[in-house]
């Protein structure tokens, strides 16, 4: 049987941009308009209301002239209003061919708020239609508080439909205006409309107040309607409209007999630049195109995905775009890590891979997540500090930092078992840590090395709760090497760093044979790598 064609109308430029806050320009416009209709391939764009400003109208007009040029002028409409002609003559200038002509499509509305009998209205209605076809100029017509006239005025409803389907319109627009229909409902009445007007094309119009948009939709095709109105990340007044990513994916998984032409790979590609031009962030759990959706946290859940992929269901990421992902924090399992050191093309041995895993869960209890970016630094940490034995150890330290007094910073530092406190003043936390620590370190006769350098390296592409890795250089009287500390904290960085050389040269203190001198030599190699 041939599958049944469903029109996809977006009208994320005209009902999206009523999202509070949200204004978008006129180049924003047309490069949206561009890419849902090259791109993503919807039939039609509802890009405006008419008589908004002189700003919608200029916005208009560059999107028409583009569209005209490349064969789209009649995939692009306007919402407009029964106002003696008034819209009408701002099409004109904008150059628009298709209205959405708002209408009341409940008994509540048209009493209350036009004051007006059916009659009266459906002739103001005729009006404006007879005089859009007289300037080339087709029309749909939406019916305002439609989900609300079924439930209470049906009766004015079907009036109203016996009307509308003896005028020269091309669609029935059915909106969900203030979103309180439930799923059954939807199915219920589209059912009995679509019955009994079989040849005329209705479009349904989800709002999502109660986060029914998406299966109100799917109830909608059910019942028969012929088009969807949608909007890129469901933007739209109040909870927003149906959104366009999550539709789709549910009507092509569970509806085969329906046919739509949008093309899924373009949706994660539209949605990042609607929200980077609306300043409308997507929710990181937003099916689809939310930054977790594709993630898998629990190691129980990488693990299995290694075994005949376990936890995937039909909603694969390179359907839209995107890529699977594996987080690492402190619910990682080993094969969490294995997944994403196969991304970096890496590879341990079972003994090494424990300890990268047991570190990635210490890291994941200090921050939400570790990054890819960030698994070299914690190898190389983890690794190369199992090279030298911990005779010293920094136990506890106090740093603070007030506006107007100098740093200052207050340690314990553990020799061999000997507790050892001091107290200093710094031009910075880490400088009062170095210089109590060099108090310590003077009242024993010994002396610490000279620190030549500090670099600090983030991941790229990180955030401010990123991990970092801090690399010293130190330098004696005979020999420069290097170590390295990994914390989200830069100071907590240099300390551990610290630490590391405290260690390395404690060695050297006790161990002055000239083997010795080779090994210290090896564990600074390492220390470096």
């Amino acid at each position: 049987m041939k599958a049944r064609k469903i029109e996809i109308m977006d009208t994320t430029l005209r009902d999206g941009e009523q999202t509070s806050g949200v204004s978008f320009s006129i180049a924003e416009k047309l490069t949206i308009s561009q890419l849902l209709l090259e791109e993503l391939n919807v039939d039609r764009i509802e890009i405006a209301s008419a008589r908004v400003s002189e700003g919608e109208l200029g916005a208009v007009k560059a999107v028409t002239k583009w569209a005209a040029n490349n064969g789209h002028l009649q995939k692009v409409e306007v919402l407009t209003f029964v106002d003696n002609g008034v819209s009408i003559d701002w099409m004109l200038q904008a150059g628009v061919k298709v209205q959405n002509l708002l209408t009341k499509g409940s008994l509540n509305h048209l009493k209350h708020q036009l004051k007006k009998t059916p009659e009266k209205h459906f002739a103001e209605i005729k009006n404006v239609i007879d005089s859009a076809s007289k300037e080339g100029i087709k029309t749909n017509v939406y019916l305002e508080d439609w989900s609300n006239g079924m439930r209470n005025s049906q009766a004015y409803v079907f009036q109203y439909l016996d009307f509308l389907v003896t005028q020269p319109i091309e669609r029935i627009l059915l909106p969900d205006t203030l979103g309180v229909l439930t799923p059954d409902e939807t199915y219920v009445f589209l059912k009995d409309i679509k019955e009994k007007y079989p040849n005329t094309h209705f479009d349904f119009h989800a709002h999502n107040d109660y986060d029914l948009g998406t299966a109100n939709a799917l109830e909608a095709v059910k019942a028969g309607i012929d088009g969807l109105h949608l909007t890129v990340n469901g933007m739209g007044e109040r909870a927003g409209n149906a959104p366009m990513a999550s539709v789709i994916a549910v009507i092509n998984d569970f509806l085969p007999e329906v046919q739509i032409g949008l093309k899924e790979s373009s949706i994660y590609k539209v949605s990042k630049l609607v929200e980077t031009f609306s300043g409308v962030r997507i929710p990181a759990n937003k099916p689809i195109v939310g930054e977790n959706v594709f993630t898998q946290t629990a190691g129980i859940h990488a693990d299995g995905d290694n075994k005949k992929n376990l936890y995937f269901n039909d909603l694969l990421p390179e359907r839209f775009g995107r890529k699977r992902t594996y987080a690492l924090g402190k619910t990682s399992g080993k094969a969490n890590i294995e997944k994403n050191l196969q991304e970096l093309g890496l590879k341990l041995n079972e003994a090494d891979l424990k300890k990268v895993t047991q570190r990635v869960i210490e890291l994941g209890d200090l921050k939400e997540t570790v990054t890819q970016d960030d698994l070299p630094y914690i190898i190389s940490d983890v690794l190369a500090s199992h090279t030298h034995q911990d005779k010293v150890k920094v136990e506890s330290y106090v740093l603070s930092h007030s506006k107007g007094l100098r740093p200052s910073a207050t340690i314990a530092i553990n020799f061999n078992g000997q507790i050892f406190e001091e107290h200093a003043q710094g031009d910075g936390q880490f400088d009062a840590f170095m210089l109590a620590l060099s108090y310590i370190y003077k009242a024993q006769g010994r002396i610490l090395p000279a620190l030549i350098d500090y670099v600090v390296h983030i991941a790229p592409g990180s955030s401010s709760d990123a991990l970092c890795e801090t690399t010293i250089t130190w330098q004696t009287n005979k020999k420069t090497f290097k170590t390295r500390g990994l914390d989200s904290d830069q100071t907590v960085c240099a300390i551990k760093a610290t630490e590391k050389m405290l260690n390395i040269m404690e060695g050297k203190m006790q161990e002055p044979s000239s083997k010795n001198q080779d090994d210290l030599q090896k564990q600074e190699e390492v220390s470096s790598s």
